[in-house]
């Protein structure tokens, strides 16, 4: 059982070691396999929340991917370290640099409103 399974345990480009198990690629006139339906390169993921645009929630994702959960609540400076050591981009430094000074944020979501960004609206 163990040779079996040992192509899903170990395996990168595959189950099979037979060719013919392998998927086949979709051909010249048939559109690319998604993970995601209605997301298309360039377009962002569908099905944003209100209140935010595609390209925000890319944004902001970008943003709380160099933030550690441990540095929040945290103040610019604390952020800007984590960032860093997070090996976050200039870009993203750069926009940490525009967060008031002396003010904490207790998540993502407030340190993108205090940049001049609009959050997902609640719900009533």
């Amino acid at each position: 059982m163990s040779r079996e399974t040992s192509g899903h345990v170990q395996g990168t480009a595959g189950s099979r070691a037979e060719e013919w198990h392998m998927p086949e690629p979709a051909g010249e006139d048939q559109p690319e396999a998604r993970a995601v339906p209605g997301y298309a390169a360039g377009e962002g993921r569908a099905g944003a929340p209100a209140g935010m645009s595609p390209t925000d929630v890319e944004q902001r994702s970008r943003l709380a991917k160099y933030l550690s959960l441990a540095a929040l609540p945290g103040d610019r400076e604390a952020l800007r370290r984590n960032a860093e050591e997070n090996n976050a981009p200039s870009d993203v430094l750069a926009e940490l640099d525009r967060l008031p000074s002396g003010a904490e944020f207790r998540n993502v979501a407030e340190v993108w409103a205090a940049l001049g960004h609009s959050n997902e609206t609640k719900r009533s």
